[in-house]
């Protein structure tokens, strides 16, 4: 590593002062943009842990269009929504990487994750949690940067109340789907001893307002795996995948049989719609489980 220092250096002594100085402008100028970027996106973090709606959606472009299809206006009202809900949940990022493109569009990959505590009762706590691989495009706008869209490449958000708060759950589906394929999503967990478990899966189209998916609820089986087979949708809608949980136990009061309920909850994984799906994903490696 010092031998790389010392052997650039030496080279930039040795080189056209012109020639280095063209060095040092563009070094400054990548340098400059990346803090730019950076900023912008810490800067959304800030407000949306403020809950500043204004602050936060004058980082993003008039033009904003996301890989839903959601215009600024619809992203509007689905944050406002989102806040008037859950008003303390905390917001995080980890960028991976971060590269710029001759017209001078920014693009970052990173991780998105939310978390908020959301107590139903005194006796029943719980917890929502929410992590997104994610890709980011920004702009530079009248010398400030803003996002103009952005996609989720995968996604898993749960929100889960008593013990079900303590389940391993692992719900799958492929990554990518084409229009009309046919494909399979699992659900499995192990319930708590003594108690008895009902689930459901569904799947919805990624749509603005969005719709209640159609819950079949069925008695966990032996082996603690329920799958369903769906059908992905031919509008190039991305989809959600979503397990409905429940778990109650028996007592026996006066004679009789009384089931009381002990935890319950949700988790929703993301189906991206494709034209044509990512070859070098191989079939093996198209499924994801969260």
């Amino acid at each position: 590593m010092k031998r790389f220092l010392v052997t650039t250096l030496l080279f930039i002594i040795l080189a056209p002062s012109s020639f280095a100085n063209g060095i040092f402008f563009k070094s400054n100028l990548f340098n400059n943009n990346i803090r730019g970027v950076k900023s912008t996106l810490n800067s959304q973090i800030k407000y949306a842990n403020q809950n500043n709606f204004d602050k936060f959606i004058s980082t993003y472009d008039e033009n904003y269009q996301n890989g839903d299809g959601y215009d600024l206006g619809i992203y509007s009202k689905l944050v406002k929504e989102l806040w008037n809900n859950y008003d303390n949940i905390k917001y995080s990022i980890k960028i991976k990487d971060i590269t710029f493109d001759e017209n001078g569009t920014a693009t970052v990959s990173l991780i998105e994750t939310s978390q908020a505590d959301i107590p139903i009762t005194k006796k029943m706590n719980g917890i929502l949690k929410s992590e997104a691989d994610s890709i980011y495009y920004l702009k530079k706008i009248n010398g400030k940067w803003k996002v103009t869209s952005d996609k989720i490449i995968d996604e898993v958000t749960s929100m889960l109340y008593g013990e079900a708060m303590n389940l391993d759950i692992k719900l799958s589906a492929p990554h990518e789907v084409t229009p009309g394929y046919e494909y399979t999503a699992s659900l499995e967990f192990e319930p708590p001893k003594d108690t008895f478990a009902i689930a459901s899966i569904a799947k919805d189209k990624v749509e603005y307002p969005q719709k209640q998916a159609k819950e079949v609820f069925r008695k966990l089986p032996d082996d603690h795996i329920l799958e369903r087979l769906f059908i992905a949708n031919s509008d190039n809608a991305n989809e959600y995948v979503i397990a409905s949980i429940g778990l109650t136990k028996a007592a026996i009061e006066d004679l009789s049989i009384k089931l009381s309920l002990t935890g319950f909850g949700y988790q929703i994984i993301r189906v991206n719609v494709v034209d044509k799906i990512n070859e070098s994903s191989g079939e093996e490696n198209n499924v994801k489980e969260k």
